[in-house]
C-alpha cells in the first residue's frame, strides 16, 4: 500500500530513491580524469588584418590603374569607355548592395572602372595638360587628410554623423538625376555640372561626400579588425577604399578643370 501513496512516492522521486544505478569505480575514476573545463574552440577561419587590408587594396587599385593606364595608351573608342563604365556600375552595385567579398566581382569592377578612368583622364588632360597629375596629387592629398583625421580623432564616426552624411549622399545624387532631367529641356539643367558659382560648390560638396565615405571605409576597416571579421571581408575594404577614392578623383579633376580652363 506504501507505493500507492502518491506523497510518498513524490519523496522518493524529490530524495533520488528512483535515480539511476551508482556509478562504478572505473567511471567515477573517467569522472575525475576528465577537464572540468574545456577551452572555446578557434573559428574557423582567419580573422582579417590590417595588412590583408593594404594588399588588397594595393591589388585592387594596381588592376585599376593598369586598366587605366592600357585604356589611355591604346586610346579605346568612347563607347568602349562608357560601355566598360556601365559594366563598372553595375557590378559595383552589386558588390555594394550584397557586401560581397568575391575578388573576382571586385577586380572585375576595378579593371572596368579603371577603363572608364583611363579614358576620360586622357579626354582631360587633352583640354588641359598636366590636369591629371594635379588630380592625382589632389586626390592623394585627401585621402592623407582624412587619415590624418580619422587617426588623431578629430571627427569620430558617431550614428548621428553616418545618418547625416548618408543623407547627404542621397541628396546630392538626387539632386544630380534632377539635373540631368532639366538638362533635357535646358541646357545645363540646374546648372550643378556648370562652370559658375553654383558648380563650384556644388563639386565641392560632392568632393566632402566622398570625404566622408573615406572615413567611413577607415572606421570599416578597424571595426572589422577588432571585432575578428573573416579575412575575406578585407576584399569589401579594399573595393570601398576604392569606390570613394574614384568619387574623389573624378570630382577633383571636374573642380580643378572649372579654374584651369577659366584661366
Amino acid at each position: 500500500m506504501e507505493s500507492k501513496n502518491p506523497v510518498f512516492s513524490r519523496s522518493r522521486q524529490q530524495t533520488g530513491g528512483w535515480a539511476g544505478p551508482s556509478p562504478s569505480p572505473a567511471q567515477l575514476q573517467n569522472m575525475y580524469d576528465s577537464p572540468s573545463y574545456a577551452p572555446p574552440t578557434r573559428p574557423a577561419y582567419r580573422t582579417m588584418t590590417l595588412d590583408d587590408v593594404v594588399v588588397r587594396g594595393f591589388l585592387t587599385l594596381g588592376t585599376l590603374v593598369v586598366a587605366a593606364a592600357a585604356s589611355w595608351v591604346l586610346n579605346v573608342p568612347p563607347m568602349v569607355a562608357i560601355g566598360a563604365a556601365v559594366v563598372a556600375l553595375i557590378l559595383g552595385l552589386i558588390a555594394s548592395f550584397t557586401q560581397s567579398t568575391n575578388p573576382a566581382l571586385i577586380l572585375g569592377y576595378a579593371l572596368f572602372q579603371g577603363v572608364f578612368m583611363g579614358k576620360i583622364s586622357s579626354v582631360f588632360d587633352g583640354l588641359i595638360s598636366g590636369i591629371v597629375l594635379q588630380a592625382v596629387l589632389g586626390t592623394a592629398f585627401a585621402f592623407g587628410a582624412v587619415l590624418a583625421v580619422y587617426t588623431l580623432r578629430i571627427i569620430r564616426v558617431t550614428p548621428k554623423l553616418v545618418k547625416f552624411g548618408i543623407a547627404a549622399a542621397i541628396a546630392v545624387v538626387g539632386l544630380l538625376l534632377v539635373n540631368m532631367l532639366v538638362g533635357l529641356f535646358n541646357d545645363g539643367g540646374l546648372g550643378l555640372r556648370t562652370d559658375s558659382p553654383i558648380g563650384w560648390v556644388f563639386s565641392i560638396v560632392m568632393i566632402l561626400v566622398g570625404c566622408f565615405f573615406l572615413l567611413l571605409d577607415f572606421d570599416s576597416i578597424e571595426q572589422g579588425v577588432r571585432q575578428g571579421a573573416p579575412e575575406k571581408f578585407a576584399w569589401q575594404c579594399a573595393f570601398g577604399l576604392t569606390l570613394s577614392l574614384v568619387w574623389i578623383y573624378l570630382e577633383v579633376l571636374r573642380f580643378i578643370h572649372y579654374f584651369s580652363s577659366s584661366d
